[in-house]
């Protein structure tokens, strides 16, 4: 019975993993002003939700994703810049919540690796083709 009685336990644990509190005023809800929504959801696209990963908070139906989605819009609305509002997740979130990673120092090799290896790749088919006999 103990055991019947975990599994159940196991098996409800993520139907409880959402809150019952209503989503936050503007996670659903469009500013008034079309020049601050415009740039509320150009910002809104290029952040990745946390809780999906793949997605950006404005494609994401995570509730997370909402609140992240609210505060960009009232932080728009108060008058903040798009990059400022970026920074200040990249700070609290790391440069992983952007979908336009900074380039740093510590991510150099991350952009250099695919140009490094076109590079070894058509110099291994230049060496390769170079060799056969015609």
């Amino acid at each position: 019975m103990r055991v019947i009685v975990f599994a159940v336990a196991l098996l409800a644990a993520p139907a409880l993993a959402d809150s019952t509190l209503p989503p936050a005023h503007w996670a659903n809800r469009q500013l008034p002003d079309p020049r601050q929504e415009a740039a509320a959801r150009a910002l809104m696209e290029e952040l990745r939700c946390l809780v999906c990963q793949g997605q950006s908070i404005a494609d994401s139906d995570a509730e997370l994703a909402g609140d992240m989605r609210a505060l960009v819009r009232e932080r728009i609305a108060a008058g903040e810049r798009p990059e400022q509002i970026r920074g200040w997740l990249v700070d609290r979130y790391g440069a992983w919540v952007s979908f336009r990673p900074p380039v740093e120092p510590l991510s150099w090799p991350l952009w250099a690796a695919p140009i490094a290896l076109l590079l070894a790749g058509a110099w291994l088919v230049r060496k390769k083709f170079a060799r056969r006999p015609r």
